[in-house]
């Protein structure tokens, strides 16, 4: 294998590790909750973490799917799109999949489920071309997506739970989606892009540094990669963190970022997701 080749193998190998520990934290956070915590609401559209892990068991397995199988994929997500067409909510559907799952047992089938998928992904080519929901995808940015939805739709449990998650350095994977969807949050309103990205400087969890952009003059964007993750996943408002904007083409971006697929959505507004105080 020349060098190149193995270095992109190694990079598929360590997000596919980085998308199995993502899960594992969520699953961590669960494994010891009761019944009753599963049927509560989050601060997300109001799933609950039913409907969070049924949602991230199915595209997990799409995933999965969409690497082994293309034909078997297109049959699938064609499928559910014309269900969701008919005017079945996405919910529904995810649920009707998991054969009406719930509670540890979900939790179960669903950790069963990214264990596969992160398995299949460890052995994959890094230069296959997946079939999705959008465009076609690589291999890497398949299972880099998979990590960024789960900890962007763990975020409503762990705030559900009261609990103020304790992330690693894995973020930076979604923080560099974040920064590759610079354009993309504007395409996908009709916006025209800014001519150039701003700079953004962000702090790691271990304390390290990361930066893109560093001879930018369009503006700057500064603070926490945790707070940032949050707004390009839209997660948080950016009025509820501590990042420093600055020029307006930041400005513009993080108050519309989108780092996943789909039609435009509106971020949460100011104070809408948070961490509960207490859970009961």
């Amino acid at each position: 294998m020349q060098a190149g080749s193995a270095k992109k193998q190694q990079e598929l190998i360590t997000e596919a590790q980085d998308f199995r520990a993502e899960s594992d934290s969520l699953y961590e956070l669960l494994k010891e909750c009761k019944e009753p915590a599963y049927s509560d609401p989050t601060l997300f559209k109001h799933w609950s973490t039913n409907q969070v892990l049924r949602h991230l068991h199915m595209w997990n397995w799409a995933a999965s799917l969409a690497l082994t199988d293309t034909g078997a994929f297109v049959e699938f997500y064609e499928r559910a799109s014309a269900q969701m067409r008919e005017g079945i909510p996405m919910s529904e559907v995810e649920r009707e999949f998991c054969a009406d799952e719930s509670g540890r047992k979900l939790l179960e089938t669903w950790r069963q489920t990214y264990g596969q998928c992160a398995d299949r992904f460890h052995d994959a080519d890094p230069k296959a071309r997946l079939k999705w929901a959008g465009p076609d995808m690589s291999a890497r940015s398949s299972i880099t997506a998979r990590q960024m939805e789960t900890w962007a739709h763990g975020q409503a449990v762990f705030d559900l739970l009261g609990v103020e998650r304790q992330d690693e350095d894995r973020i930076r994977n979604i923080a560099f989606l974040g920064m590759n969807t610079f354009g993309w949050s504007f395409v996908n309103r009709g916006q025209e892009v800014p001519a150039e990205a701003p700079r953004v400087v962000l702090s790691a969890p271990s304390g390290d540094t990361w930066e893109w952009h560093p001879q930018s003059g369009s503006g700057l964007i500064e603070g926490r990669a945790t707070e940032f993750c949050q707004v390009v996943t839209q997660t948080r408002n950016i009025a509820d963190t501590s990042l420093k904007v600055q020029g307006e083409a930041a400005k513009r971006w993080m108050d519309q970022a989108q780092c996943f697929a789909g039609p435009p959505e509106t971020p949460p507004a100011p104070g809408t997701r948070h961490i509960k105080i207490s859970y009961t």
